[in-house]
């Protein structure tokens, strides 16, 4: 085993992210809970991301970098990736709101 390799593909993520965009602000969540995946499965990821590095970076710009550092991990088992990527002075504007993740729609999930 190589020394301080990953734990497990959100730990994984977050160094990946922590050391291209050295974020202000990094939460890497693993919702993979809330969809129709195996207990313990890693495939569903939310990431709030906040860089000054995303200063006159559009979105999609912002999104493009983050899947080319992430291109492995997204090639492999992440099925779904939600962005929230925001420079500093963007994220204190929203320093009031919940960034809430969409449910899930599909996989015949059943519910008991």
């Amino acid at each position: 085993m190589v020394a301080n390799a990953p734990q497990n593909m959100q730990s994984c993520i977050e160094q990946k992210l922590s050391a291209a965009f050295e974020p202000s602000h990094l939460e890497v969540l693993n919702e993979s809970y809330q969809h129709n995946v195996p207990e313990g499965s890693e495939s569903h990821f939310k990431v709030i991301l906040v860089s000054a590095k995303f200063e006159n970076k559009r979105m999609v710009g912002r999104h493009r970098d983050i899947y080319a550092i992430l291109a492995d991990e997204l090639a492999g088992s992440i099925h779904a990736l939600a962005l929230h990527t925001y420079t500093p002075a963007e994220w204190e504007a929203l320093a009031d709101t919940t960034l809430n993740s969409p449910a899930c729609r599909g996989g015949g999930k059943t519910v008991s």
